[in-house]
């Protein structure tokens, strides 16, 4: 099973998220962390195959958590998801390891495009659960 954690403090744009995806790709475990200490402990106990992570967080910030995740997890794709679309913001989340980078006004359907290339990329995209 494909397994995604949306790493995200603003409650709305996290639960927004998880929605999308689990309406998208109905065979995905979702789960959700409000800051970085609770992602960590989440991403030690699942292992996911995807993370999307936000820069702004409580505690440590979404770049260090990245950072200390491609570290331990180097297959973990991360995807960097914030407001803060610049050159240097962009530039920091690829120094961190992150492997996309995607603004938050990005549109619904380009989300969606990016999962299902990960997916495929994994080698995960024609799995057959009942065949487990």
């Amino acid at each position: 099973m494909f397994k995604t954690l949306i790493v995200e403090d603003n409650i709305r744009f996290r639960q927004s998220l998880k929605e999308l995806l689990c309406n998208r790709f109905p065979s995905m475990a979702v789960e959700e962390a409000g800051d970085g200490e609770e992602a960590l402990r989440k991403i030690d106990a699942l292992v996911p195959d995807l993370i999307f992570m936000d820069i702004k967080l409580p505690g440590e910030n979404g770049l260090q958590v990245t950072r200390r995740v491609k570290t331990q997890y180097p297959e973990i794709v991360v995807v960097i998801l914030t407001y803060y679309d610049s050159p240097e913001h962009r530039g920091a989340a690829g120094q961190c390891g992150a492997n996309h980078f995607l603004p938050k006004s990005t549109s619904t359907e380009e989300v969606v495009e990016l999962v299902q290339s990960i997916v495929s990329e994994k080698g995960l995209g024609s799995h057959d659960p009942d065949k487990d």
